[in-house]
């Protein structure tokens, strides 16, 4: 889902269990801007990222990519589900905003 927050795409993702697995277990080695999967979501089931490519500030589409999450189409930047760059231009991770979950069926960002 793509919602408008602070005037930028804010992309919410519900992940699958074999999403989640794959990414709790990508080595931290092999990613470019190493953060771990526990560190950019407070659920892992949700993945919730600012939806502006770190290279030039493009859009990029969810659900396309090399590695199933989002890709830029603008210079061909590849993001996986957790939203860390996995090939491409840009230099760094989408960016995750601050939230949480007051409960199980709500999510507050900012």
């Amino acid at each position: 889902m793509t919602f408008k927050w602070r005037g930028k795409p804010l992309f919410v993702r519900h992940r699958t269990e074999k999403e989640i697995a794959s990414e709790q277990s990508v080595d931290l080695s092999e990613l470019r801007d190493p953060q771990h999967d526990k560190d950019r979501v407070t659920n892992p089931i949700w993945v919730i990222v600012i939806g502006v490519c770190t290279h030039l500030g493009c859009v990029p589409i969810a659900n396309a990519g090399d590695y199933g999450g989002y890709y830029c189409p603008c210079h061909g930047s590849h993001y996986d589900a957790s939203g860390w760059i996995r090939k491409g231009p840009a230099p760094l991770n989408l960016e995750v905003p601050y939230y949480e979950f007051p409960d199980e069926d709500t999510v507050i960002v900012g």
